[in-house]
């Protein structure tokens, strides 16, 4: 889910970062009455995300574009797929295109990328979870991106939730007592989350009442001790260091939530094209 309004803000400054003053290519060589039509294409299969962003990349730069979509965000495309179908002014569909199969590109590739870890998991329990390593101003997008992949957001911001980590912890002194303060003052019906990366710490969380215990690079062994000493007493997520090949494994220890910046921050943009009608 993203918000239409701060969409189109960001597309405005894509268009105005990409064209600077005009498109002197187009200006010079396309005819301002001329009309095309142009298929935008998988090249290869992909989940699909971002799609309604790039259309309106179309509209937004020339509103007499119109856009036929063929696919939604978070539908599977085969290789040859037509995703969106765009008419309007020659001149201003090539001057819009880049931009616009940038950001499908880019937020497919998170979405490719994210289906796959969250098939890795689906014979257990586990929900996969996004993390806020995104770029700085896609954020929105590539969390959208995310979900469209199957994964669930986990913060969008600061502000969502309450996560207690190492250096929180060391400033409070320890672990109860970092929970006592955040309980002290926030909202109600906010949750606490609590990093450990020892058995230790996750008995402490647990006695201090803690929502959600991460359990940060522990071994499959120990996580699964983590598992069991919290028996459902408070929602258990395992972080740090997961890969596609070894997130089955994490996910089989029980735990509720697996977390892993890998889709967002390391998915390739996947091949998609903008064809002329012919």
């Amino acid at each position: 889910m993203y918000d239409r309004f701060v969409a189109l803000q960001q597309i405005d400054r894509w268009l105005s970062e990409d064209i600077g003053l005009f498109d002197l290519t187009a200006q010079l060589m396309i005819d301002p009455a001329d009309t095309a039509t142009f298929y935008m294409n998988a090249r290869e299969r992909v989940t699909v995300a971002g799609i309604e962003v790039a259309a309106a990349v179309f509209t937004r730069y020339e509103p007499r574009c119109t856009v036929e979509l063929k696919v939604k965000d978070g539908d599977v495309a085969e290789k040859g797929a037509v995703l969106l179908v765009v008419t309007g002014p020659a001149q201003a569909l090539l001057t819009a295109e880049r931009v616009a199969l940038n950001i499908v590109q880019r937020l497919s590739g998170i979405a490719t990328e994210t289906a796959k870890y969250a098939d890795a998991i689906k014979h257990t329990k586990a929900r996969l979870l996004d993390t806020r390593k995104t770029t700085p101003g896609l954020r929105m997008l590539e969390k959208h991106a995310a979900a469209c992949g199957g994964s669930l957001n986990h913060r969008l911001g600061l502000d969502n939730g309450v996560m207690l980590k190492d250096n929180h912890i060391a400033v409070c002194g320890n672990i109860t007592e970092a929970v006592r303060r955040a309980r002290l003052k926030m909202p109600v019906l906010t949750k606490i989350e609590v990093e450990c990366d020892r058995l230790e710490q996750v008995r402490e969380a647990l006695d201090a009442g803690a929502d959600v215990i991460m359990v940060d690079n522990m071994s499959i062994l120990d996580m699964r001790e983590a598992v069991k000493m919290v028996a459902g007493k408070a929602k258990v997520e395992a972080s740090g260091g997961i890969r596609l090949d070894t997130i089955a494994a994490i996910a089989e220890t029980g735990v509720d939530y697996v977390s892993t910046s890998r889709p967002l921050q390391s998915a390739p943009a996947v091949d998609i094209g903008l064809d002329e009608a012919t």
